[in-house]
């Protein structure tokens, strides 16, 4: 059983195998969609292929699509190379469900993966030619939001998109140039609408698109290198559109026991990929269950029917209301606890710190009775749906291999989304108190408990990457276990609006903070101890 075209002419063994096949002709989808593009995607990783080629498979199966996806890879051209090409632009996507089964599917929707590179001449040339077709309706994009930042954390323009201001749109060197520049073809050719649809992971997406994108338009038409009406082109929503969404799935790095099981199928050529930039890619996705992808409906040129998919459309101040709901109260604050508290307690897995009683009780707590009472309801999805979702199914799927220690990642950056923003809606409302509050203060003792990089048994960890280490932990980092506590040195951070949201000592939180803090360093096991008093 290879994972290729002529190997999956096969379909019995596959079929026997328990495999979901794509039921539809690929070669004829292949070539409508050649002559007739409607949706081109940047981004081949991981979630674009469980979540996104998944959704036009269901459609294609279904008689509701007749063409398929062309993914563009603009960062890593050796995924499309070593991984896309030999395997025809198939996949296999093994979705891994709480209730231990596993349902496996060849992704066949995939008809065309091209670089995103001027230097690969061909395949530029057919991207130009994808762009300048009147049926194209979406670009969209999974590029992390790094992918769209222009300037280095100084503030200073990067010089690949610096030289691409200078040079024009004829052969662009940085990301966004190069899309900038596939989208000044298709305004040369007709100006025909079209959605440029960001599917990152990250706060009003479609803003951060739109400003980057604006941004080469812009010193484009300055220095003549471009048509002066590019730039108005880009800047009305009739023409060329930047929805919000908000999308949510895991999709972790590729698991060696999902590999032995495919292989154990007889599936041949798994082997994975490490390319020259570290990217780790398979033929093969493992991917939660779960997915959720809420778009703001603006799309000039029309749209595929992707609700016949679970694809939620609606007004844009409900996409954020999507986004406040999640990342607010009923998913990311409880990321952001078991992470902390992992860290601390020596968990390596999220699912295995939702078996501890107390951990599961924490963010319980955290979610249903001090998130809720305040939560953002956006309407189309309910809050304690979503949170029974994740704390029920999501959290202690045991095939989701995340770790504390990759989710502690950038804390300081978090906390003020996070957790800042309930304390907000506490602080303005007349139905509940800032003093109503017990647990979020644990967390906030807990993270600066967990920078002193002393776990609950006295051994020294290592701290996950954050952009604000060097600037906070100097505060703790020489406070002993068992030893006295000079609380007056916490006050920098405390007070600090960017990291919480709020001052905390203008809030009134402070004092529990550092009560809690307090105790969490009278010695080995006092974390534990702790949470299990006030818990």
């Amino acid at each position: 059983m290879e994972l290729t075209q002529n190997g999956l002419n096969n379909r019995a063994d596959w079929i026997t195998a328990g495999y979901r096949l794509p039921e539809f002709d690929k070669k004829e989808v292949a070539e409508r969609t050649k002559e007739a593009p409607f949706w081109i995607h940047f981004g081949a990783g991981n979630l674009f292929r469980a979540y996104q080629a998944n959704i036009v498979q269901k459609l294609l199966n279904e008689g509701i699509l007749d063409r398929g996806l062309i993914v563009a890879e603009g960062y890593d051209y050796e995924i499309v190379e070593k991984m896309y090409h030999p395997h025809d632009n198939y996949s296999i996507l093994a979705t891994l469900k709480a209730d231990g089964n596993i349902e496996k599917t060849v992704i066949g929707s995939i008809v065309e993966s091209l670089a995103l590179e001027p230097d690969h001449e061909t395949e530029y040339r057919r991207l130009k030619e994808i762009f300048c077709k009147d049926s194209l309706q979406i670009a969209s994009f999974t590029i992390t939001e790094k992918g769209y930042g222009l300037v280095n954390g100084k503030g200073e323009t990067l010089p690949d998109v610096e030289r691409d201001f200078q040079c024009g749109p004829a052969k662009p060197v940085s990301y966004i140039g190069k899309v900038a520049s596939l989208l000044y073809a298709r305004y040369q050719n007709g100006a025909r609408p079209i959605a440029m649809v960001s599917m990152d992971n990250c706060s009003h997406n479609g803003d951060k698109l739109y400003a980057a994108m604006y941004a080469f338009a812009e010193r484009w038409t300055e220095n003549k290198t471009a048509d002066a009406g590019f730039k108005d082109y880009i800047n009305h929503k009739e023409t060329v559109s930047f929805p919000w969404t908000m999308i949510d799935k895991i999709t972790p790095r590729p698991d060696a026991s999902v590999e032995k099981m495919l292989q154990d199928d007889g599936v041949k050529g798994l082997e994975a990929v490490i390319t020259s930039k570290n990217t780790y890619a398979a033929p093969f996705v493992n991917a939660e269950e779960c997915e959720y992808l809420v778009i703001e409906d603006e799309f000039p040129n029309g749209r595929p029917k992707l609700e016949k998919a679970g694809v939620l459309f609606t007004k844009r101040e409900i996409v954020n209301q999507v986004e406040k709901m999640k990342v607010c109260t009923c998913l990311n604050p409880l990321h952001t606890t078991l992470a902390v508290f992992g860290c601390l307690l020596g968990y390596q897995s999220i699912a295995e710190e939702m078996k501890d009683g107390t951990l599961k009780k924490l963010v319980e707590e955290i979610g249903y009775t001090e998130g809720l009472p305040v939560v953002v309801d956006p309407g189309i999805l309910d809050p304690r749906e979503f949170l029974d979702t994740v704390l029920q199914i999501r959290f202690p799927n045991p095939f989701m291999p995340d770790t504390p220690q990759r989710i502690a990642t950038d804390t300081s950056q978090k906390l003020a989304v996070r957790f800042g923003e309930t304390i907000k809606a506490y602080a303005a409302s007349d139905q509940v108190q800032v003093a109503d509050l017990k647990y979020i203060p644990l967390v906030f003792a807990g993270w600066l408990r967990y920078l002193i990089g002393i776990d609950d048994e006295g051994k020294e960890f290592t701290l996950s990457p954050d952009p604000l280490l060097d600037t906070v932990r100097p505060y703790v980092m020489d406070i002993k276990l068992g030893a006295a506590v000079n609380l007056d040195d916490l006050e920098p951070v405390l007070s600090n609006e960017k990291i919480f949201g709020v001052d905390l000592y203008k809030i009134g939180m402070a004092e529990l903070v550092c009560q809690y803090f307090t105790e969490m360093c009278v010695g080995k096991g006092a974390v534990r101890a702790t949470l299990e008093k006030y818990i």
